[in-house]
């Protein structure tokens, strides 16, 4: 049941871009890489680093690193506490623009197993933004809320995944809390809506490529941003 409100909710997402058409589209790649480290029954670390290209690929747009510190109250419930850079590298009528951002954010994960092995992961996380100035806008900080869902339904049927192909299917919705007016004045910020085909090469290596529907609201208007996303998963110590 999950998981068929998982896709519902993906399926909607591309209805309502592909409505919005008289909006911005965009075109662009990401890659990223996520990995998880576990020390012991209870602690652990997660690191993400991702590179984000800009329409058409003209150009690198965002650069982030994102480390944490995680506690695992048992097998599917984890907290993190965590920081993320992230760099903007922008044009405005040809001139180069740059901004930094700090955040300080906090989540917790839970994992549920549904049928013979597809799983079913749910993370809530708060940002604290501590957005740099630019040539034309000065520091401000923010508070976002956002909420991820993804599926990743094995296309055999081991009871325990150790290997082969698998299709995966997630959403993540944002939403301002602090300080909307200094972003685009609206409780809602963006949706990411994505599907992927990937290969787990072992337990504690996947790889996947799929396509990525980023909806973001502005204060006037929404991008649509059609991504191509490859991202590879290690976890070591589990």
């Amino acid at each position: 049941m999950k998981l068929k409100a998982l896709s519902c909710l993906i399926f909607v997402q591309l209805i309502i871009s592909g409505i919005a058409s008289a909006q911005t589209n965009e075109f662009s790649t990401w890659g990223a890489w996520f990995h998880t480290q576990k020390f012991s029954d209870h602690w652990g670390a997660s690191f993400d680093a991702q590179f984000r290209s800009a329409h058409h690929v003209d150009f690198l747009k965002h650069i982030l690193v994102r480390p944490s510190v995680n506690y695992y109250f048992d097998k599917n419930k984890s907290a993190a506490l965590g920081y993320a850079y992230v760099a903007t590298n922008g044009r405005v009528n040809d001139v180069k623009t740059f901004r930094p951002e700090s955040r300080i954010f906090q989540q917790f994960v839970v994992t549920n197993k549904v049928g013979t092995n597809t799983t079913i992961t749910h993370r809530f996380r708060l940002e604290q933004r501590f957005l740099g100035q630019t040539n034309t806008q000065p520091d401000f900080f923010a508070q976002r809320f956002r909420y991820f869902a993804r599926g990743v339904m094995p296309l055999n049927n081991d009871a325990v995944f150790t290997k082969g192909a698998f299709l995966a299917l997630q959403n993540e919705i944002f939403a301002n809390v602090q300080n909307k007016n200094k972003l685009n004045k609206h409780t809602f910020d963006q949706n990411r809506a994505y599907a992927a085909f990937g290969y787990r090469l072992n337990k504690m290596v996947d790889v996947e490529a799929g396509y990525l529907n980023q909806y973001i609201k502005q204060a006037e208007a929404y991008t649509i941003n059609h991504v191509v996303q490859f991202a590879v998963y290690t976890r070591f110590g589990n």
